[in-house]
Order: C-alpha cells, then sequence, then structure tokens
C-alpha cells in the first residue's frame, strides 16, 4: 500500500490527517479549449472523425451519411437512404484510405441504414407558460368538485379536477394492472 505526500499528511495528535491535494493551477479558458480539442485528438476518437468528416467523405456522403460509432478500429457508418449506402460500399477503399491518410486508426468500415430521427421543434417555453393549466392568473381560481380545496380552473377543464385528485385517480388506476401481475 503507498502512502500519501508529505504535502497531503498534517500531523493531528499521536496520528497523521490525509489532507486533500492542492488544486490545480487557474488557466485561462483558451487553455481550456485547446486542451479539449487535443483530447478529440486522441487514438480512436470518434469525436475526431466527426469534427474530420465533411472533409474525409466529400460534401454528397457528408451531408446524407454520419460516423456512428467507433470500437476496436471498427468504424460504423450510417447512410441515410439505401442510394447512399450503395455509395458509400462503392466508395469505401477511397473514404477507408482517406481516414487513414487523416491519422484516425480505422481498421475497417461497416456501413448500415441509420434513419437519424427528426428534431422536435421546441416551441417558445413562455409561450407553453401562457397556456399551463395550472396558471391562476389566466384562467382563475375555484373550488376542485371532488376535494373541494381551492385550484386553477384551467385543471378542472382539462381533467374535471384538480391535480391532486387526477394524482389520486392514476394511481388507483394503476393499482389493478400492479395486482394483476
Amino acid at each position: 500500500m503507498g502512502r500519501a505526500p508529505k504535502s497531503q499528511r498534517r500531523r493531528f495528535g499521536k496520528g497523521e490527517v490525509l489532507m486533500p491535494p492542492e488544486p490545480a493551477p487557474v488557466q485561462a479558458i483558451s487553455g481550456c479549449l485547446e486542451a479539449l480539442q487535443s483530447s478529440w485528438r486522441q487514438e480512436g476518437s470518434l469525436a475526431a472523425l466527426w469534427q474530420d468528416w465533411p472533409k474525409l467523405a466529400g460534401d454528397p456522403l457528408s451531408s446524407h451519411c454520419q460516423p456512428l460509432a467507433m470500437r476496436s478500429g471498427m468504424l460504423t457508418v450510417g447512410a441515410s437512404h439505401p442510394q447512399w449506402r450503395q455509395a458509400l460500399l462503392y466508395s469505401k477503399p477511397q473514404l477507408l484510405a482517406a481516414i487513414r491518410a487523416a491519422g484516425h486508426p480505422v481498421r475497417d468500415l461497416r456501413i448500415q441504414q441509420h434513419h437519424p430521427a427528426p428534431r422536435q421543434v421546441v416551441g417558445d417555453p413562455l409561450e407553453e407558460w401562457k397556456r399551463h393549466p395550472s396558471r391562476i392568473d389566466v384562467h382563475g381560481i375555484a373550488a376542485c368538485p371532488r376535494c373541494g380545496t381551492p385550484s386553477p380552473m384551467g385543471e378542472m377543464a382539462q381533467w374535471g379536477h384538480c391535480s391532486f385528485c387526477r394524482r389520486i385517480e392514476l394511481s388507483e388506476l394503476s393499482e389493478p394492472a400492479e395486482r394483476d401481475q
């Protein structure tokens, strides 16, 4: 078992107390960014390949095909359409040579169909909040017909009762399913 360096040990009574090491010196943001970029360049890094992908694959292929995974030198590339998959298969030797020439340790390419999920367009959170049923400043407040507590009218319009009663209702609906199992 090793022993902590003298700078981390403090005498305390008849023994010693282990102290945390001194924090690393503060460095500028530019140094952090350079360290991050150099870690991207590590051997076998998928991030480095992502960064170089447009110039390695060329404009038409890079916009329809993308690197998905890298394991033990095997690079998996996904194509968005069967025609692009076939184009990748035909240009596999040239693409593999370009990847290796750029210094990426890729042993072989595996090409597969890949349908990336389209990004959901997220609305403005402020607009969603303006329409939220729990807003009493917009919808008003009234007594819940089940429990009688003051509740937002938007919740009662949506579920027929307040959100607390809705929670109880949902838990009661899930209990029979749990008993059947």
